[in-house]
């Protein structure tokens, strides 16, 4: 695999209707070509924007397709080839991070990482000769300092588990084993 380290992307979502209802105007513009984002301040018209760096920045005409190609795929191609891979989206509630992850049917460009990385692993695993895999998914959300396992039947999860050296940590979450419609094509 060709990187071994954190990237952080972000992704700028177009106004909804109640923020056009209200006239809201967009605050935030982006640098793509130097991975740039500039807030400003609204009515500070004497005050810089603040900038941020960033190691990917989409912004809102930009296609979940083409973030999935140039931040996603080298990270789930490496787990095609048996490293560890993840991708977590933060951001406060409405900002489209459940868009970016699970996307919408159409149209297809916009179709989210989550269903592109099961497309991307099971393609390859079909690919495969003489090979056999084992794949492993956890899909959790955390909100208000609460952590659900999405694709568990019990979905509450103890946050917190306790050590002997009385330090905390979260708990440990079994990956759930991922299946497919069809498992008769898979090695």
């Amino acid at each position: 695999m060709g990187s071994e380290s954190v990237k952080v992307v972000v992704r700028c979502r177009p106004l909804n209707d109640r923020e056009k209802a209200l006239s809201s105007k967009m605050v935030l513009s982006m640098d793509l070509q130097r991975c740039q984002c500039f807030i400003e301040k609204p009515g500070a018209v004497d005050e810089p924007p603040k900038q941020f760096t960033f190691d990917g920045t989409y912004y809102i005409d930009q296609t979940t397709e083409q973030m999935y190609n140039e931040i996603a795929y080298a990270l789930v191609e490496g787990v095609t080839e048996g490293y560890n891979g993840t991708i977590f989206a933060y951001g406060q509630t409405g900002s489209g991070k459940s868009f970016t992850m699970q996307g919408v049917s159409q149209p297809a460009a916009q179709k989210g990482i989550i269903p592109r990385a099961f497309e991307h692993i099971f393609e390859s695993i079909q690919c495969a000769e003489n090979t056999k895999f084992l794949v492993r998914a956890s899909y959790l959300e955390i909100y208000n300092e609460e952590i659900r396992d999405l694709l568990g039947s019990d979905t509450n999860i103890d946050p917190v588990c306790h050590s002997t050296s009385e330090e905390t940590s979260p708990t440990k979450v079994p990956p759930t084993p991922t299946s497919h419609k069809d498992h008769s094509s898979f090695k």
